[in-house]
């Protein structure tokens, strides 16, 4: 395996004073990961460098034709100090399954490995101490060739940058309510809806405009060929507790596999609650709770883990959840699995990676 390179920072940010005021995705470490491609060499050079900005011709592909994936996950600390990811090279794996698609060449997730390791080693003081907030990490591919014509670049940059960001629920788990987008799709089956590219973020923003025009936080997205069929939430898979059995949309092509998603659904399992995973109406969703049967509803995903929903809104009708609160199985799933994340449950599936 290739030796990580290490430069040496010759200035150093301020760290926050204060860090329930971080908020998310606005402050970056000192350092950053970084590595090359080129057909002549393949991925090489991999370091750790002082953060810095990037020179890139106008022409630069990445800018024109939308050729990049990126990963989000967590560094977290423990109580006794010590440092820990969760799942780390389950990211890498998606990360390489999204270059596929994306006709971005595959990377060794050893040395991605081996350099996220070596980069959080150099920012280690960089992790909050405050419960609830993490060190998010963010591993970005982009296009770097210089110049124009719609194919697969020549040229890439593989960089992770850490960003310490404050927790994600500072007041409690606040059921969100979500408008359901019936005008607009995000992705079709055999489209790049699986793959984490910018383009399926760049298709979700205007419908997520319009939600908030009217008051709603996210955006649940129906499939793209009949659009009644539940897909996800924005960053989120979708789940909805109907008569007590989990159920969320199966993976079809046209949703990410959360890794959130797969860890609670296993979860879920250990805990003794029956799941299932299928294609879910939005006419479905909405019978239920009619009926009785809908118990809660919430999103997963890296950032907020379990966001419970409080309310729905399809074809003008607003549909309240649990009467807008956080339900009994939403509140022990995220409970046992942040805890398995900060190291304070024990972890049965050998999800966390210890740092130190």
């Amino acid at each position: 395996m290739q030796d990580i390179r290490f430069e040496q920072a010759t200035s150093f940010k301020q760290k926050p004073q204060d860090e329930s005021k971080m908020g998310f995705g606005k402050l970056f470490t000192d350092y950053m990961f970084e590595m090359d491609y080129s057909v002549e060499k393949g991925w090489h050079d991999p370091r750790v460098v002082p953060y810095h900005n990037f020179s890139m011709d106008p022409a630069t592909s990445v800018l024109h034709y939308g050729q990049e994936i990126f990963e989000g996950m967590k560094c977290y600390r423990r109580k006794d100090g010590g440092l820990q990811l969760f799942r780390p090279r389950d990211n890498f794996a998606r990360m390489n399954r999204s270059a596929e698609r994306m006709a971005i060449p595959q990377f060794d997730e050893d040395v991605a490995m081996a350099g996220l390791e070596k980069l959080l080693e150099v920012e280690k003081d960089w992790v909050p101490h405050t419960q609830g907030a993490t060190l998010y990490i963010r591993p970005t591919i982009i296009a770097m060739d210089a110049m124009l014509g719609v194919h697969a670049a020549h040229t890439y940059k593989f960089y992770i940058i850490l960003s310490p960001s404050g927790a994600y629920y500072a007041g409690g788990l606040a059921p969100v309510d979500i408008y359901v987008e019936d005008k607009y799709v995000r992705a079709v089956r055999g489209g790049i809806g699986f793959a984490k590219t910018g383009g399926n973020y760049a298709a979700s923003i205007r419908a997520g405009e319009i939600a908030e025009e009217k008051g709603y936080t996210q955006v649940l997205w129906l499939d793209g060929v009949e659009q009644k069929y539940v897909e996800e939430v924005g960053a989120m898979n979708m789940m909805f507790v109907i008569d007590g059995k989990i159920v969320t949309p199966m993976l079809n092509g046209s949703i990410l596999p959360g890794i959130t998603r797969d860890s609670i659904l296993k979860l879920a399992k250990h805990l003794g609650y029956e799941t299932e995973e299928r294609r879910i109406a939005i006419q479905e969703v909405f019978d239920a709770a009619h009926a009785g049967h809908l118990n809660e509803a919430f999103g997963t995903g890296t950032a907020a883990v379990v966001s419970p929903v409080g309310a729905l809104c399809w074809n003008g009708e607003k549909l309240i959840i649990n009467n807008g609160e956080i339900g009994p199985i939403a509140q022990k799933l995220y409970d046992t699995l942040t805890g398995i994340q900060y190291g304070e449950l024990k972890d049965d599936f050998g999800w966390v990676v210890k740092l130190n």
